[in-house]
C-alpha cells in the first residue's frame, strides 16, 4: 500500500498578521490530537494545531490564540517590573502562569523560595502539590524564573520529562531560550566562573 503523504507541518498565512503587523504561521502537527498552542518564534506568531483540524476549526482557533498572545503580551508589559519577591507573591504569580499557559489546570498547594537546593533550579512534588524554587534564581531575568516556575507547574500535570510534558511547555515562547540560559549558567558554575545551582 502506498504511504499517504503526511500533512504539511507549517502553513504560512499570507493574509493574516497580528494587531501590530507581525506575520502569523499556522503549524499543523499529526502528533497533536486536541491541544492548541500559540507562541512567538523569531518575530512570528506561531499557532500550533492538530493536523486533522478543518479550515473552519483552524480559523476559529487562530483567532482565539492570537487574542491570547495579545493578552499575554499586555500582561507582561504591565507586570514587567513586578518581580515575585515573597512566597505569597510567587504563589500568586504561579497561579497567573497556570491560568495563562495551562488553562488553570496546574494548581499548586504552595510555592516558595528555598535556599537548600544546590543541584536543581526548582522541584515539585505532584503528590502534595508543592513547588520550591531555588533562591539562586532571584537575580535572573523574569522570563527565566517564569520558565522554571512553568516547568514545575507542568510536573503537577505530568510527572516525568516525556513528550506530553514538553508539549505543555511549547506554549511558553521563552522555553528554548530559558533552557539555553540556564545551561550556560550551569556550565559557568561547574568551572568556577559563577555560583549557581544545577539545571532542573
Amino acid at each position: 500500500m502506498a504511504r499517504q503523504p503526511s500533512p504539511p507541518r507549517t502553513q504560512p498565512s499570507t493574509q493574516l498578521t497580528t494587531d501590530d503587523g507581525a506575520p502569523v504561521l499556522v503549524r499543523r502537527s499529526a502528533r497533536r490530537r486536541r491541544t492548541v498552542a500559540a507562541f512567538w518564534e523569531d518575530g512570528t506568531a506561531v499557532v500550533a494545531i492538530p493536523a486533522h483540524f478543518s479550515k473552519a476549526q483552524e480559523s476559529e482557533w487562530v483567532g482565539r490564540m492570537l487574542e491570547k498572545l495579545r493578552m499575554q503580551g499586555a500582561k507582561r508589559s504591565r507586570g514587567a517590573s513586578r518581580r515575585p519577591a515573597t512566597d505569597a507573591a510567587l504563589a500568586l504569580h504561579a497561579t497567573e502562569l497556570s491560568a495563562g499557559y495551562f488553562g488553570g489546570r496546574a494548581v499548586p498547594t504552595s510555592v516558595r523560595w528555598v535556599s537548600n537546593q544546590n543541584s536543581r533550579w526548582g522541584s515539585a512534588t505532584p503528590s502534595d502539590g508543592t513547588i520550591r524554587l531555588s533562591d539562586k534564581l532571584r537575580p535572573m531575568p523574569q522570563w527565566v524564573i517564569d520558565y522554571v516556575l512553568l516547568h514545575e507547574l507542568a510536573h503537577l500535570l505530568v510527572a516525568g520529562h516525556n513528550a506530553a510534558f514538553w508539549q505543555l511547555l511549547e506554549a511558553y515562547p521563552e522555553t528554548v531560550r530559558a533552557k539555553a540560559f540556564l545551561e550556560g549558567v550551569s556550565f559557568a558554575s561547574s568551572r568556577g566562573l559563577a555560583a549557581a545551582a544545577g539545571c532542573p
